[in-house]
């Protein structure tokens, strides 16, 4: 296989990484047109990125946060935003670098893109796949019990339900 000197993978990670940028841009600029919401997973402990230690605390490896109804001063950079959000009412600011970003999910459209994490993955490709952060989707139960046998494993699937998103919120 022939050497990529190109390096397309970055190309396409920083391209993708710009389309989050202008989305954000958007949003600050004009807030969030129709049902538009952001669901956006980052490394806590990434270079750049700044919590406070409560939520440090709270969310040691990696954190969602929602960018819906209530958040404020978002300001976007060249390689990160920063914006205002309430955990258990209490004001919080985060700064979350753009190479900080696991993924980004629109779930208003059904659009998401999942990122390798720069500094963890440079030669990884970031993909555009619909993503769901695991920390912030509800507890879904299962159609069925999945398998519990000792002398067989489960088969992938079985137990599990496809689950959208528009199910559980509030119309």
């Amino acid at each position: 296989m022939a050497t990529d000197h190109i390096r397309y993978d970055v190309l396409a990670r920083d391209a993708l990484r710009g389309v989050l940028r202008r989305v954000l841009t958007d949003a600050a600029e004009h807030g969030l047109p129709g049902d538009h919401h952001f669901f956006i997973t980052f490394l806590s402990t990434a270079d750049g990125v700044k919590l406070s230690p409560r939520l440090l605390a709270q969310y040691p490896e990696e954190m969602t946060i929602i960018l819906q109804h209530q958040f404020w001063d978002l300001v976007v950079t060249e390689d990160r935003f920063e914006v205002g959000l309430s955990f258990g009412g209490v004001p919080e600011r985060l700064v979350v670098p753009f190479a900080s970003i696991k993924s980004f999910l629109d779930p208003s459209v059904q659009f998401g893109l999942q990122f390798e994490p720069s500094d963890a993955g440079a030669e990884a490709p970031a993909k555009n796949l619909p993503a769901v952060p695991a920390a912030s989707a509800p507890p879904v139960p299962a159609t069925e019990p999945a398998a519990e046998s000792k002398d067989e494993p489960a088969r992938p699937g079985e137990g599990a339900e496809v689950v959208r998103l528009d199910r559980f919120r509030k119309k």
